[in-house]
């Protein structure tokens, strides 16, 4: 219906309007804050780079330069500058100098011309220093660099970096972009080997088609809710800190606390890939234990205890004696921990091994139960603080 001033307007559509213009918008600042925080990690990893090429002092600082740095930016309240952040900045830089083309216009649109003019030439276009020469970004890696910049949350970017092949990497973010996956689907892709069965697969088509059936897709809310980006806007990350990333967070403090309070442990693995059959599994940690000269293989649940747990764990224990015990060797054993809602629990898996063995020759060097629950406890209410 129309009048002489164009469409008369109904209230159903002015509802649809109105919620149709604020899923647009509130999908663009989405985007635009992972694109910002994604940007600020790049820049953070080329002034590193940059100080270390040609500080005045860095000589004062020798290889120390990352853990200074990451004290002075704590004191500041500098969010995600820990040294393994700092670390991860630098490889991200590295690993994609590209994204230089990007990052100037960007920035001067959003957050002003000061903010980049210290590494823009005179005619404002930013090159890519590296190692006394330059070079520039072809127009294709630039538009990937758009395309990842995009489409990618800054979460998914950690994942792809800690892809050593620069094949399997672009495959993994070719793939994130156009199936449009969230962060656990692409780890559970890469734990899968999907880019080995891929090159494998006779029919990729299909491949691609059974993936994703079962795909965990990204949604906008997911973004906003990336525990990078709610530290980046000086937000707690309480509510919204998902189940991968407060597992990674506790395996964190749990390898720390063996390696401290657990006398005689020896790292050895972290997500330590097996086959058994024709499937992949990963262990979570996987320590030898020298007094006890066995290994030791813990797996952590945040989730409520349940049988198929023990069961997995017992499987793992099982497959190791079978393949990585040596003459001289005690037999390995098994500790789950599950972090449910309200409680803790520590379990133990023996692969057949007789109980009466294990309490008394292995309970005397093995942190007990309780301290492991207590550990659970305190780890848990700190890292949802």
């Amino acid at each position: 219906m129309t009048n002489g001033n164009g469409p008369i307007l109904e209230f159903s559509g002015l509802v649809s309007r109105i919620e149709e213009l604020h899923r647009s918008l509130q999908n663009a600042t989405h985007k635009s804050v992972n694109m910002m925080l994604t940007i600020r990690n790049w820049l953070i990893g080329y002034y590193i780079a940059e100080y270390e090429l040609k500080g005045s002092d860095r000589a004062d600082y020798g290889d120390k330069i990352i853990e200074c740095l990451a004290a002075e930016l704590k004191k500041l309240n500098v969010s995600r500058s820990d040294r393994r952040e700092l670390y991860r900045y630098l490889k991200f830089y590295n690993t994609y100098p590209q994204i230089v083309e990007t990052v100037s216009p960007l920035l001067q649109q959003l957050a002003g011309k000061s903010l980049v003019s210290s590494i823009c030439l005179p005619d404002s276009k930013l090159v890519i220093k590296t190692r006394g020469k330059v070079e520039t970004a072809s127009p294709q890696l630039q538009a990937d660099a758009v395309q990842m910049l995009s489409s990618l949350s800054f979460s998914h970017i950690a994942e792809l970096l800690e892809i050593d092949s620069p094949e399997q990497r672009d495959f993994y973010c070719l793939q994130c972009i156009t199936a449009n996956w969230s962060v656990r689907q692409l780890r559970r892709q890469i734990k899968s080997l999907y880019y080995e069965r891929s090159l494998l697969s006779w029919d990729k088509d299909k491949l691609i088609m059974e993936t994703a059936k079962n795909a965990d897709l990204q949604a906008h809310k997911q973004m906003i809710k990336d525990p990078y980006v709610f530290e980046f806007l000086g937000l707690k990350a309480k509510e919204v800190l998902s189940e991968s990333d407060l597992e990674e967070q506790l395996l964190d403090n749990l390898q720390e606390f063996l390696l401290e309070l657990g006398h005689g442990f020896c790292f050895e693995a972290r997500q330590k890939r097996i086959l058994i059959g024709d499937t992949q599994f990963y262990v979570d940690l996987v320590f030898y234990h020298r007094i006890l000269k066995c290994h030791v293989l813990i797996e952590l649940k945040v989730a409520e205890f349940n049988h198929e747990n023990i069961g997995q764990l017992n499987t793992y224990v099982s497959w190791y004696r079978a393949n990585e015990m040596r003459v001289g060797d005690n037999p390995p054993i098994g500790i789950l921990l599950c972090t449910g809602k309200d409680s803790t629990l520590v379990e133990y898996a023996l692969a057949g091994m007789d109980n009466n063995l294990f309490v008394s020759k292995y309970l005397l060097e093995l942190p007990s139960k309780e301290e492991m629950q207590a550990f659970l406890e305190r780890s848990l209410k700190q890292e949802l603080l």
